[in-house]
């Protein structure tokens, strides 16, 4: 008996609703080095969509196409293709598994439907596992789970199965069950037939044969087949009437309530295999068409009315008004490479559409379909169809568009900050307007990299995710734009905020013959925790101690003061500003005095008033047992916080939080450290107070490197 697919169909039975019944949008999402870019590979190539396999070893793969990528071996940017499988379209963004580039993973959960978490059979959930789960849980994204690579030594499914539970807090549930692991694993056992698929073959040549369970697994699949029956019955009466009573339940019905489960995120199916060896694929392909929803499977997409607070919705429907968002962009001479997801309505080349955040309409351009970077142009974009707009000039990251008759706004995607910066600049300078138009470019196509200059010094910061973040930036730069830079040492991204409350007077008074400056400001300042982290600002002014047309002069000057980052340069963060009381002058009183008067008020309460806070790291670092000791000790040598330690075999796995102004060339310590056997990986944790001792030396530091400019 073949695998059944079964697609569940809507009531609604117009052409548009059994197009969508036959669609999916699905990310690939791992830790690096889990294999889901070589999953992707497989994927396309069992689907015909490409011809020959390009490894990641090689530098050939079809969506690692950037030669940083090909270069590094990793994934760097994701990238989106489109695949048929069993009359079934499938959307499909591969995303990268380095904590560096995880805004990318960020942006593709916020339009996909379901998505597909690849585990290393051997180290089972990893450190950036944890990170794309919680972006996931926090998107609502349906799951399957595939446990890969189960034929290299060391591969143990249910320990991966049990890692799952452990450090997701997920519920998974197996509806395969491997026979044999590591070199002899050949073959699994699909637990909703209760049939054996043998690999049988090399490679591309690799076939499966359907047999019946072997006896000596017989007792175990049973054992597993009867965990799995209890998660679908939960879901089921019927079902749940036939597991009491002990008898037969069809493989459609068992299908149903587990798709049914897995959409309301209740349990995740587990599928297993070695995507290298081409084993399992085929199933799990399945398992997306079976378990993941469709786009009318998930709920109708709501935002708000621009420029109000009232709730507006759109159902998956043709018929609805337009509304998509923009959730990557590519920035290219001719015009950006816009990727946008349309939740409702039809999308048409030479369509006019509304930006609610400019307020402005922007026409379409050409439409086209990705594969990795090739283009397939298309007329048109129906609901649940995620594609590419090329040619919009003021549409970015996270923008919502939308029909301008009937405008919506969706919610923005949240990007992690920034945790380390450098210095730049161009080698000739001849190249600086250069470099400032290509800095550009890339901050349009990564949320996560900033730049700025230094107003004391002159100097432009870029900051980023990390190290190689960075190092990626730059290469791109002097490689791929021909501008070649210099770069200072990496730098902590440090904050700062106020130590404690206080009231401060501004007065700006200016007198030099004829029309003077005059402006008094009284502002109460508190550190807070305000939304976004930023500036608030709160006008308390009663009785008109200050007219109302130099109000937001005062709150320009504020936020002006706030943005300079005072005498250290470092941002503040979490401010609450309250303009109480002031003075004016009938004649010398204008927007410019008060705006001044702002920027004072602002320096007058950082001066010797801010506590400076340091980006905290969570690290997972995984060594043999023999090293144990010496890499625990060098963690607390660097001001680690060591949480726990975990065994995997010879392995132990360690998690601290450690501040990462002492993590950096961390990887080169470890190696000399553990003879090239030790691996770690970090993200941002939280941002926590530098102690004292250190705060004073740093602040110290930077007043005198912005005197100096």
């Amino acid at each position: 008996m073949p695998p059944i697919v079964i697609t569940q169909r809507p009531t609604n039975s117009s052409p548009t609703a059994k197009r969508l019944c036959t669609h999916r949008n699905i990310g690939i999402m791992a830790h690096i080095d889990a294999g889901k870019t070589t999953v992707t590979e497989r994927i396309l190539f069992l689907t015909k969509k490409i011809h020959k396999i390009g490894e990641v070893h090689d530098g050939e793969t079809t969506m690692d196409y950037l030669e940083e990528e090909r270069k590094r071996g990793i994934t760097i940017q994701s990238a989106a293709t489109s695949a048929e499988w069993r009359a079934h379209s499938i959307n499909i963004i591969d995303t990268p598994g380095h904590v560096d580039f995880t805004a990318e993973v960020e942006r593709s959960l916020r339009v996909l439907d379901g998505a597909v978490a690849v585990f290393d059979g051997v180290n089972g959930v990893e450190a950036q596992s944890e990170t794309v789960w919680r972006q996931a849980d926090r998107y609502r994204v349906p799951r399957i789970c595939f446990i890969n690579k189960l034929d290299r030594t060391g591969a143990d499914f249910n320990y991966s199965v049990q890692t799952i539970i452990d450090r997701l807090g997920a519920r998974p549930v197996p509806i395969q069950m491997p026979v044999g692991m590591e070199k002899s694993f050949r073959g699994l056992v699909d637990l909703i037939t209760m049939r054996f698929y043998e690999f049988v073959g090399e490679d591309t040549e690799q076939k499966t044969i359907e047999q019946d369970v072997p006896a000596e697994v017989l007792e175990d699949a049973k054992a597993a087949r009867k965990h799995m029956l209890e998660a679908a019955a939960e879901n089921d009466e019927k079902l749940l009437d036939l597991y009491v009573e002990d008898k037969e339940m069809p493989p459609e019905m068992i299908l149903s309530a587990l798709r049914k489960a897995t959409i309301a995120m209740q349990i995740t199916p587990v599928v297993c295999g070695s995507a290298l060896k081409h084993k399992g694929v085929n199933f799990l392909l399945d398992a997306v068409i079976n378990f993941l929803p469709h786009p009318q499977d998930v709920p109708p997409v709501t935002g708000s009315i621009p420029r109000s607070d009232e709730e507006a919705t759109r159902k998956v429907e043709d018929t609805e008004p337009m509304c998509l968002l923009a959730f990557k962009t590519i920035a290219e001479p001719t015009g950006d490479l816009t990727f946008v997801r349309v939740y409702s309505g039809v999308l048409s080349a030479s369509t006019r559409v509304l930006n609610p955040r400019t307020g402005k309409n922007e026409r379409i351009g050409r439409i086209v379909r990705m594969h990795a970077n090739k283009r397939e142009p298309v007329d048109e974009l129906r609901c649940g169809d995620i594609a590419a707009v090329v040619g919009l000039k003021n549409t970015y990251t996270g923008d919502t568009l939308c029909d301008e008759d009937k405008p919506i706004q969706l919610s923005k995607i949240q990007f992690p900050e920034a945790v380390i910066a450098m210095s730049l600049e161009p080698k000739k300078s001849g190249d600086r307007d250069k470099l400032g138009e290509v800095i550009g470019r890339m901050m349009r196509e990564d949320p996560t990299f900033k730049a700025q200059t230094n107003e004391a010094t002159g100097e432009l910061v870029i900051s980023g995710m990390g190290e190689l973040h960075l190092e990626v930036i730059t290469n791109r730069i002097q490689n791929d734009y021909k501008c070649e830079v210099v770069t200072g040492k990496p730098k902590v991204a440090y904050k700062q905020r106020l130590a404690k409350s206080l009231e401060t007077e501004a007065r700006y008074i200016r007198q030099s013959g004829g029309r003077g400056q005059y402006a008094v400001v009284w502002v109460k300042f508190e550190p807070v925790q305000t939304e976004g982290g930023g500036f608030e600002f709160v006008d308390g002014i009663k009785g008109g101690s200050i007219p109302r047309e130099f109000i937001p002069a005062v709150e320009k000057g504020l936020t002006d003061g706030f943005n300079s980052g005072g005498r250290t340069g470092f941002p503040f963060v979490n401010v609450r500003a309250t303009l109480f009381d002031g003075k004016y002058h009938d004649v010398d009183s204008s927007e410019m005095a008060f705006q001044s008067a702002g920027v004072l008020a602002f320096r007058q309460a950082a001066e010797n008033n801010v506590t400076l806070l340091e980006p905290i790291m969570k690290i997972e670092v995984r060594v043999p047992e023999d090293y144990l000791g010496g890499v625990v000790g060098d963690l607390n040598s660097r001001r680690g916080e060591v949480s726990d330690v975990d065994a995997l075999g010879n392995l132990r796995i360690i998690r601290a939080l450690v501040p990462i102004a002492e993590m950096f060339a961390y990887s080169s310590a470890l190696r000399g450290a553990t003879q090239g056997r030790g691996s770690y990986a970090m993200e941002l944790h939280e941002y926590r107070d530098v102690p004292r001792n250190l705060a004073e030396k740093i602040l110290d530091s930077s007043k005198r490197d912005n005197e100096k400019g």
